[in-house]
């Protein structure tokens, strides 16, 4: 069979013998259609041949087919987005919240409303030039678009929308929807300390936020590591003193008794191994005749 399984083409091949051979007693329903519209020749597509010289072409001048390659998927929101959090990559460390009804959520969000539309109420009984009042128009718009997230993701598709449908700029519509969200940003964040301020004047307590819980665990984490390396410090500092010092070699000295050093070499000079009267047998068994 070698490196390529040829058996799925010749199935029909082997029918055929089958029910010339009377193993098959009809022939089965795949069988003519088979035979009509054959499998291909190869199935599988061939390695693309490279070469191994820089610069050099493959043989045949050929380039390598892009059928198979991935398109690349663009939107047109895009470089909106990549100029946004460009100028504000801050924005994309903020927390998100992702949960949706149906998924289908962004399709019902109206971006021909402004982005500080919360803001601008107007005062009750105030009447339009189409005779209409505008609280009652401004209650309207807000009970579809209450929950419609204002953050980055919400300049770039009011930009877009501006562009679209009013015809600006890109430039301009960028300044609309960027000083809408500024605005309804920094209500927001006031009105967040203001309650806060409130809170704590009449008695409130609040307890430690993320950041004041992250330097507590990363202060403990230095404390231990600070009280590790104070231990490692004064062990490797003991080792150094006692190589310098000798103790080690002391201890053993005092221990071992003294023995002259005439005592030994008279001791081994009479036992040589390479001299003619050779090394004389030490220990083991006595021999008896």
């Amino acid at each position: 069979m070698g490196r390529y399984n040829l058996a799925p083409q010749r199935v029909n091949q082997k029918a055929t013998q089958l029910l010339s051979s009377k193993r098959l007693p009809n022939p089965p329903p795949w069988y003519h259609i088979s035979s009509t519209v054959p499998p291909s020749s190869r199935l599988d597509r061939p390695p693309l041949q490279r070469s191994q010289i820089p610069g050099h072409k493959p043989p045949g001048g050929k380039k390598k087919s892009k059928l198979f390659k991935p398109l690349q998927l663009k939107y047109e929101e895009d470089r909106l987005r990549w100029e946004y959090f460009n100028d504000h990559p801050w924005e994309l460390a903020r927390p998100r919240v992702v949960l949706e009804n149906d998924g289908r959520d962004a399709e019902r969000w109206d971006w021909s409303v402004p982005l500080d539309h919360a803001l601008n109420r107007p005062r009750a009984g105030d009447v339009n030039a189409l005779g209409r009042r505008t609280d009652a128009e401004w209650d309207r718009v807000r009970r579809t678009q209450a929950g419609r997230p204002i953050n980055g993701e919400a300049v770039v598709q009011r930009q877009s929308y501006l562009m679209s449908h009013d015809g600006l700029t890109t430039a301009l519509a960028y300044d609309i929807a960027r000083k809408e969200f500024y605005r309804y940003r920094h209500y927001l964040e006031t009105s967040t300390r203001v309650a806060r301020e409130e809170a704590l004047a009449v008695g409130a307590f609040f307890g430690p936020g993320p950041v004041e819980i992250g330097m507590h665990l990363e202060n403990q984490a230095y404390e231990g590591w600070k009280a590790w390396a104070e231990k490692e410090v004064a062990a490797m500092k003991q080792m150094a003193g006692a190589a310098y010092t000798g103790t080690e070699n002391e201890e053993a000295t005092i221990s071992s008794p003294e023995v002259p050093e005439q005592e030994d070499l008279q001791e081994v000079s009479d036992s040589v191994p390479a001299s003619r009267r050779g090394q004389e047998a030490q220990g083991g068994a006595a021999v008896h005749p």
